[in-house]
């Protein structure tokens, strides 16, 4: 973030960070103005009543159909043995339950098994030709709508046009266990966040940015950053208290079917308040050490931070590129694991010229309005990761962004909620986003987040001129992606294949076939279908993996000298929902054994 100086005061200021850069357009200035609430009615959500159920986690049951010619399709003793048949094979213990209105065999997987057990068993099944069909008795919840009250209010989050399809992720997953650091005005007390709110910090070292009567400390309460004229520069216009750090926070983890206000995106989240920006806006200095402290970074004479983020969301920039300093702080803090979510930033120019927006390991984030355009304000361009919601308060069908504030215009007064519109409205839908993502696999990376929030992304039902990233965050489809539920791409049922024959040494190396898969849109799906075609004269004696593009292997076949089939001519299912689709993928085929002979004639992937 580069600077440059100012008078404020009858003092000299190096320049600030500006909050309004992010949030209102077309100001000059370099504090936030909160935009004047719309009064136009919003329409009720198109969201499932309570009585309806969608599939979520997998059960440690299967359920299992067989062709009407077969044995087990109305014996259950013969259903009960091909069970235990079946779990020896895959190396589990399985056992007929009961028999389903449909004719079905209920079978129960036992306790603590994988993801790659269940494929496991699965493929046993699959490979059977008396069975017309094997799936996972899935947990169904319920998909009610909150009962918050201005929940009606907030298109952003499900309106079918530009939403965010945000209720279709709360099925599965809510935000638990996540601390989100908002880097930003502090916190003002407000009775819809505080039981998500944890202990932060007032990074802000400069008394008279602060406003508080203090430098740093560990109270991150935000006393207001209101201004009077001339007091940022020659021709600062007075502004009164934005409280912005808690509209941020309000969007991202506001708690949520408490019958009162709004719903947070990731309302099972902690949200920690770290104060950068007070008047006139706030120092890089300071910044760089919130993200450190936030990361789990140490910080000298700053106690260690007992809640440290997964997510940082910064909803705050200036003009200039990324400084050497702010990039440092940043690869550091995700290299400590932490998805660090900034705004693009508000001026309708390039983001490349903003920082934090042109920063490297960040997602950077563009306005969309409720038509699914670019909003009019927000920056473009190549920087930019991803678009979501952050209104135009313009006209009656383009509302803000709906959150919690305070009707204080200089001190703090009474809680209330209000439209404001701005990138930093945009951005804390993503950090949102990536709790959720976060929550629903603790082991995702800061890398792993951002491109399952990118590849799962939708294009933008309207137009974005200068470039809007990889489109509109789709909630529930990236979440879905990586809990193992569908949303692996546009088009499911594509096949990509390798007729090329390779020949199986004898006891020998592994060999790799490779098939390039290209064209998908997202991530690949819980139940990619790995089909194999090898002639081998002891089936027993093979060890078959999938490798992902990335270098993860999944494990297809153990050897096993209970096998003894000739032929493997059969499909595999693995769960392969954290995986990136386009790229290369190999089967990876190896003899274990002495004096057999072999070739891997084809194999395909089926998305």
């Amino acid at each position: 973030m580069r600077t440059s100086p100012s008078r404020a005061a009858g003092r000299k200021l190096i320049s600030v960070v500006a909050v309004s850069v992010a949030l209102v357009a077309g100001m000059t200035s370099s504090v936030a103005v909160a935009q004047a609430p719309s009064d136009q009615a919003e329409a009720a959500p198109a969201v499932a009543g309570a009585t309806e159920a969608a599939p979520g986690t997998v059960a440690e049951r299967l359920i299992v159909g067989y062709k009407s010619g077969a044995a087990e399709a109305k014996s259950d003793k013969a259903a009960d043995a091909d069970a235990a048949a079946k779990g020896k094979e895959a190396g589990e213990r399985l056992g007929f339950e009961r028999r389903l209105g449909s004719g079905a065999a209920l079978v129960d997987l036992g306790e603590d098994l994988t993801k790659t057990d269940v494929a496991d068993v699965i493929s046993e099944y699959q490979a059977d030709p008396q069975v017309a069909y094997v799936v996972p008795d899935r947990l169904n919840k319920p998909l009610a709508t909150p009962n918050d009250t201005e929940y009606n209010k907030q298109w952003d989050l499900f309106e079918s046009t530009a939403g965010m399809n945000v209720p279709g992720a709360w099925d599965s997953v809510t935000g638990s266990g996540v601390t989100v650091a908002v880097i930003d005005t502090g916190y003002v007390a407000h009775s819809d966040l505080a039981a998500n709110i944890v202990g932060g910090y007032d990074f802000i070292s400069d008394t008279a940015v602060a406003n508080d009567g203090n430098g740093r400390d560990s109270n991150p309460a935000d006393p207001g950053d209101w201004t009077v004229d001339r007091e940022c520069s020659a021709n600062w216009v007075g502004q009164p208290s934005s409280w912005h750090g808690t509209h941020v926070a309000g969007t991202i983890a506001a708690a949520t079917d408490n019958g009162k206000g709004i719903a947070g995106i990731a309302y099972g989240a902690k949200v920690s308040p770290v104060r950068v920006l007070g008047k006139c806006g706030g120092y890089d200095s300071d910044i760089i050490d919130a993200i450190t402290w936030a990361s789990g970074g140490t910080v000298s004479g700053v106690p260690a931070n007992t809640n440290v983020a997964k997510v940082i969301n910064m909803s705050l920039g200036g003009s200039g590129s990324c400084s050497t300093a702010t990039q440092s702080a940043i690869n550091a803090a995700v290299n400590r694991g932490t998805t660090v979510v900034v705004a693009a930033g508000n001026s309708n120019a390039n983001a490349g010229n903003f920082s934090p927006a042109s920063c490297n390991n960040v997602i950077s984030v563009a306005a969309t309005n409720r038509a699914g355009s670019r909003s009019s304000y927000s920056n473009y361009g190549s920087v930019v990761d991803i678009a979501a919601p952050g209104g135009e308060t313009r006209s009656a069908l383009s509302n803000g962004i709906l959150s919690t504030l305070n009707s204080g215009t200089r001190g703090p007064g009474s809680e209330k909620y209000e439209y404001y519109q701005g990138t930093s409205m945009a951005a804390p839908h993503i950090a949102g986003l990536a709790a959720l993502l976060e929550s629903a696999d603790s082991a995702l990376t800061p890398a792993r987040i951002e491109s399952a929030i990118k590849n799962n992304s939708r294009a933008l039902p309207g137009t974005c001129s200068g470039g809007c990233g990889a489109g509109l965050a789709d909630a529930a489809k990236t979440v879905r992606a990586v809990t193992g539920g569908t949303g692996g791409g546009d088009t499911e049922g594509t096949t990509f294949s390798n007729t090329t024959a390779v020949s199986i040494p004898d006891r020998g190396s592994a060999i790799e076939s490779s098939i390039s898969v290209t064209g998908r849109t997202g991530n690949a799906p819980s139940a990619l279908q790995v089909g194999v075609d090898i002639t081998h004269s002891y089936r027993g004696d093979l060890v078959l993996d999938l490798v992902a593009p990335d270098g993860s292997a999944y494990r297809l076949k153990s050897s096993s000298t209970s096998d003894s089939a000739d032929d493997v001519k059969t499909t595999y299912t693995v769960n392969a929902s954290g995986e990136t689709a386009n790229g290369t993928w190999k089967l990876r085929v190896q003899d274990v054994a002495s004096a057999d002979t072999g070739r891997l004639n084809s194999w395909k992937l089926t998305f």
